[in-house]
């Protein structure tokens, strides 16, 4: 499917043991949970972030926690987790070149790209996505 990709050059040993999901990540194990999901995400004027993964992946697996991390921060955002080995005729739909790679959906359309396990990017991504996206009145 691709080559992993990572920035980050620390040693990590907890990386063999990476639960991918977890917090408020979802994951998609269909295409019609991913339609679901972005349905949902419609009706709730959520923006996604969609991570296309690997569990072999060693950059993916040290970028597993802060993506639960972040999903856990944002809960205003939807954050979904793709195995691109699962869902391989799927993911080759999206043209992934690398994993992990993460993508922002507003109402099923692409707004943005991240390629690579980069997590100050990832959250200089959604930090902008949250800054865009006008305050709900629901919010207390």
């Amino acid at each position: 499917m691709g080559s992993c990709v990572s920035k980050d050059t620390g040693d990590d040993d907890s990386v063999h043991n990476v639960d991918f999901s977890g917090g408020n990540v979802h994951l998609i194990t269909t295409k019609e949970s991913w339609d679901e999901k972005l349905a949902e995400a419609g009706r709730d004027g959520k923006i996604v972030i969609a991570n296309f993964s690997a569990t072999w992946c060693g950059p993916c697996k040290i970028v597993a926690p802060f993506y639960v991390e972040l999903s856990e921060k944002h809960p205003q955002l939807m954050f979904l987790l793709v195995d691109v080995d699962e869902l391989s005729d799927f993911s080759s739909t999206w043209d992934i070149k690398a994993t992990p790679t993460f993508f922002f959906l507003k109402n099923g359309e692409q707004i943005g790209k991240l390629v690579g396990a980069n997590k100050p990017e990832l959250q200089k991504k959604v930090t902008s996505i949250i800054d865009s996206v006008p305050e709900s009145p629901q919010r207390p």
